[in-house]
């Protein structure tokens, strides 16, 4: 896996948060704190026997640097349709005591739309998303998270995969506007979980996989859709000195998912970052403090 075989990764770090006293909160020092999340969300998976698979810029991450892109300020996996119900009772069960979780399938305050299935949270620390939309209405807290999404079986046709989508797209301005005058659409929230489970039943016999309709943030037709076969069975890779689960056929979905060139390239026995420099910035942050549960000044 010739382009996997680097881990050069700048001495820049990435600023999240400078308080008055002129203490920084720095992207490294978050994602030292994410990987106690993902450590414990893969223990779990382990002791249970659930597959989980790091996807989106977590997987390109593993492409590129073994682990973190320096500047990413989150983590993504996805837990497959059938094994979601397995997945949340092991949480439920086997979740360690310094962290905990939102889903709406235990707390109907969850926001179905939200793009995530469910956060996995840390205690003791406090986090704002940029979210003009939706916020957390869940009262366990706002920890640092990790993101968790379900991997579905998508239509081979793609028509009919937009019609479904749309679906939730129309119902999707009832729920941001019913829930930022603070009245719980659960309605709606339910209809949207339904009509997901629904086309996933239908579509069971497909080739493809991606994130579920209940997603609506996408661009249209330009959802992030994999075979089936390059997804699964996912494999062990290196990530930050340990060996976390991803796609089978990595390099390919990455191609797929962020285009041909985004895989660092080997120019003259040095690996190059493709991405422009301009580009390189955290961007899901808004507050943070990882010393307590509250903003910090």
């Amino acid at each position: 896996m010739k382009k996997c075989d680097c881990i050069d990764k700048s001495n820049i770090d990435y600023d999240l948060k400078v308080y008055s006293d002129g203490t920084k909160v720095t992207v490294r020092m978050l994602q030292i704190e994410i990987l106690k999340i993902m450590d414990e969300i893969h223990r779990v998976c382990e002791k249970n026997n659930i597959k989980y698979c790091l996807i989106a810029g977590s997987a390109l991450g593993i492409c590129n640097y073994k682990g973190f892109i320096p500047w990413d300020d989150d983590m993504d996996i996805a837990i497959s349709r059938k094994d979601w119900k397995k997945f949340v009772k092991a949480m439920q069960n086997d979740l360690g005591n310094d962290f905990y979780f939102d889903c709406y399938d235990i707390d109907k305050r969850y926001n179905t739309i939200m793009g995530p299935t469910m956060k996995v949270r840390k205690r003791g620390t406090y986090i704002e998303e940029v979210n003009f939309l939706l916020k957390n209405r869940c009262k366990r807290g706002n920890g640092i998270f990790v993101d968790v999404i379900i991997y579905d079986n998508v239509n081979e046709n793609k028509f009919i995969d937009e019609v479904c989508r749309s679906v939730v797209k129309i119902v999707m301005p009832f729920i941001v506007l019913l829930d930022n005058i603070h009245i719980n659409p659960i309605p709606f929230k339910s209809f949207v979980v339904w009509f997901s489970n629904k086309y996933s039943r239908w579509s069971e016999k497909s080739k493809l996989v991606s994130q579920p309709i209940s997603v609506p943030w996408e661009k249209f037709m330009h959802e992030p859709v994999f075979l089936k076969n390059d997804v699964y069975p996912v494999k062990l890779y290196d990530f930050e000195g340990r060996k976390y689960y991803s796609y089978n056929n990595i390099e390919k979905i990455m191609k797929e998912w962020y285009g041909p060139n985004c895989l660092k390239r080997l120019e003259r026995d040095v690996y190059v970052e493709t991405l422009p420099v301009e580009k390189r910035k955290p961007k899901h942050i808004k507050e943070i403090n990882l010393e307590g549960e509250t903003p910090r000044a």
